[in-house]
């Protein structure tokens, strides 16, 4: 088992393709055939697979989810990030896709994202392959 950890630094919100990292991890671990785990230790930030190939989708997804959880003046959480704590929760903290031949086995078009809902901030990741 290997574990990595990783950083990077967001705009207020978006998605942040991290796919060549988790390779890197996986090719650095030496492990061939095994389970690569992508994790978040934030509460407004999360980890997701989708599609790479358009970014379109990247535009679509946070457009959705903008208006499937918006500010509103009803919350209560006093530092006024309710609807980041939201969409964190929705996507998850952590994704896990298969190792096979020493590669990540995701689809044609899937990447692993690093989803931001309350930036700007340093942000780290942390990847396991087991």
């Amino acid at each position: 088992m290997k574990l990595f950890e990783y950083s990077c630094s967001t705009n207020k919100e978006g998605m942040y393709d991290i796919t060549g990292q988790a390779a890197e991890a996986v090719s650095k671990s030496g492990i061939t055939d095994g389970i690569c785990m992508v994790y978040c230790p934030h509460t407004t930030a999360g980890i997701t697979v989708n599609e790479n190939a358009d970014p379109d989708v990247v535009h679509d997804l946070l457009f959705g989810l903008k208006a499937a959880f918006p500010d509103r003046k009803e919350f209560l959480h006093c530092e006024g990030n309710s609807a980041a704590h939201l969409k964190a929760s929705c996507i998850g903290s952590s994704a896990s896709v298969i190792v096979k031949d020493g590669r990540l086995l995701l689809g044609t078009w899937q990447g692993i994202y690093f989803c931001e809902f309350d930036g700007p901030r340093k942000r780290k990741f942390f990847v396991k392959v087991i």
